[in-house]
C-alpha cells in the first residue's frame, strides 16, 4: 500500500497569504472595477467618435481619426487591462521603442505613396 500524499496548495490556495506576500514585498496593484469600468466607457466613447467619423464621407479625415484614437485605444487597454501601468522601466522601454519602429515605417509607407 503506497503512502498517502497529502495534497499541495495551488497557486490559488490561499488568496490572503498571496495578497499579504505581495503587499510585503511592494507588488501593490489591484485595480478597482470602477476605474475598469470607466476605461470601458472611454473605449465605447472612442470607438463610437471612429464610427461617426467613418460615416462623413470624408476619406483622409477617417483615415487620420484611425490613425490617431486607434494608437490611444490600444494603449488604455495596454496600460490599464494588460497592467502594463505596473510593468517596469525596462518592459516599458522595449514596448515604446517598437511602437516608435512601427511609426517610422508607416511614416515611410505614407512617404512612399504620397510621392507616387
Amino acid at each position: 500500500m503506497e503512502p498517502a500524499m497529502e495534497p499541495t496548495p495551488g497557486p490559488c490556495a490561499e488568496p490572503a497569504a498571496a495578497h499579504a506576500a505581495a503587499l510585503a514585498i511592494g507588488q501593490r496593484h489591484l485595480i478597482g472595477y470602477g476605474t475598469f469600468v470607466r476605461v470601458w466607457g472611454v473605449l465605447l466613447i472612442l470607438t463610437a467618435l471612429l464610427v461617426t467619423v467613418s460615416k462623413l464621407q470624408h476619406e483622409s479625415l477617417s483615415v487620420w481619426a484611425m490613425l490617431t484614437i486607434n494608437p490611444i485605444k490600444a494603449g488604455l487597454v495596454f496600460y490599464y487591462f494588460m497592467h502594463l501601468k505596473y510593468e517596469g522601466a525596462l518592459l516599458k522601454g522595449m514596448l515604446f521603442i517598437a511602437l516608435a519602429a512601427l511609426i517610422v515605417f508607416v511614416g515611410l509607407l505614407f512617404l512612399d505613396t504620397s510621392l507616387r
